[in-house]
């Protein structure tokens, strides 16, 4: 069979998908995805504020080996839509390149992946796609609900290719096989308000906060590791909303996140946060959300296969990279290898995404060449 990928990724994108909205789009998936034999699953898990959220798990095939792609359907906002010179939900051609939220990030990666089953036709073993809806969001009641459904049903796969924008300048120059692990803080010091003239009166809690960023800050987590660079520390946000100049106020807030390689766990990043919090504010509250933990894919078997169909079909021979922000790699390799490869990225999340419509069907060659590659290996 022959499958368009530029016409399968113009329909997901002309869904206006922005989280936790689905708009069709997953149905649109399933519909190309059972005209090629897949049998789907569609769940929904949640409630609002931050669901329901539509998923969709779909296979091919009841044996092993099982090979699995993961991604999502949902998308950024778009922001100022009269900033945009195209309609960013009307997937227009323009000048080569296909024009729309989610062009790039990630549905363009989704279309070519379909394209590319179609392309290698039956394979020996299994196929599946882990596609969410709740990825640019909190990833509450997207991909972990979703896994934990498979590992009931006995859908744990052998490997993974998370479709993600990976590509940093052009396709194939850039495979991702690790990330680093995220935390955010939000840090709450209570003090004793007061007037400015009779400091003995009142307790500043935005002097003990300071205290408390300013010891954050003088920690060098580390100097990075073999595969990942240096893990880091900021702060995004300090508040008191305090509108006169003669009072101490009774409160003050920050918000800080880190970025943490292979060198720490988020647990351990917790209790050094909620330790250096006690030590100079008696009165507070921490709260903490471990988004993921660090990971890497050992390089070596999955990763060279996927970067030898990129050489076979580009010429290029990737970087192997950990580089950048998190994404739903970080709960798919609690079941299997997880390695991610996608579209160049340059403009995802901007005004006037774009995928250039050769890259698309060039990504659907790769896919496709990665799958012959893999299941030879496989068996």
């Amino acid at each position: 069979m022959t499958l368009d990928p530029i016409a399968l990724a113009q329909d997901l994108i002309r869904c206006p998908s922005v989280t936790p909205v689905d708009a069709g789009a997953i149905d649109v998936l399933a519909a190309a995805l059972r005209g090629l034999g897949f049998e789907t699953h569609l769940l929904t898990f949640g409630e609002a504020p931050d669901g329901p959220i539509r998923n969709l798990f779909a296979r091919r095939g009841t044996t092993g080996p099982h090979f699995a792609f993961g991604g999502h359907t949902d998308v950024v906002p778009v922001g100022d839509a009269a900033a945009w010179s195209l309609d960013p939900f009307a997937a227009e051609i323009r000048n080569g390149q296909l024009v729309g939220r989610g062009a790039a990030d990630m549905k363009g990666a989704i279309a070519a992946f379909v394209a590319a089953v179609a392309r290698v036709g039956p394979l020996p073993g299994s196929l599946s796609l882990i596609i969410t809806g709740d990825e640019e969001g909190p990833a509450t009641f997207g991909t972990p609900p979703l896994l934990d459904w498979m590992e009931t049903h006995g859908h744990v796969p052998d490997a993974c290719l998370v479709g993600e924008p990976t590509s940093a300048r052009v396709l194939g120059d850039m495979v991702k096989v690790g990330r680093r692990g995220s935390v955010n803080a939000w840090i709450t010091v209570n003090g004793a308000q007061g007037h400015v003239a009779y400091p003995d009166r009142a307790d500043n809690p935005i002097a003990r906060l300071v205290r408390i960023l300013a010891a954050l800050e003088a920690r060098v987590l580390d100097a990075g590791s073999d595969w990942f660079d240096a893990s880091n520390l900021e702060i995004t946000d300090i508040a008191v909303g305090n509108p006169a100049t003669n009072v101490i106020p009774a409160q003050a807030r920050a918000r800080l996140n880190i970025r943490f390689n292979d060198r720490h766990r988020g647990a351990d990043l917790e209790a050094w946060i909620r330790g250096v919090v006690a030590a100079h504010a008696p009165s507070h509250d921490v709260v903490v959300k471990i988004s993921g933990e660090s990971f890497l894919t050992e390089p070596g078997g999955f990763s060279d296969s996927v970067a030898a169909a990129i050489t076979a079909v580009t010429g290029l021979t990737p970087e192997l990279s950990t580089s950048g922000g998190t994404s739903d790699a970080r709960f798919i390799r609690r079941l299997c290898p997880v390695v991610e490869f996608g579209l160049p990225g340059q403009s995802m999340h901007k005004v006037d995404e774009f995928a250039a419509v050769a890259d698309i069907e060039r990504l659907a060659d790769i896919y496709a060449e990665l799958l012959r590659r893999w299941f030879a290996s496989a068996r």
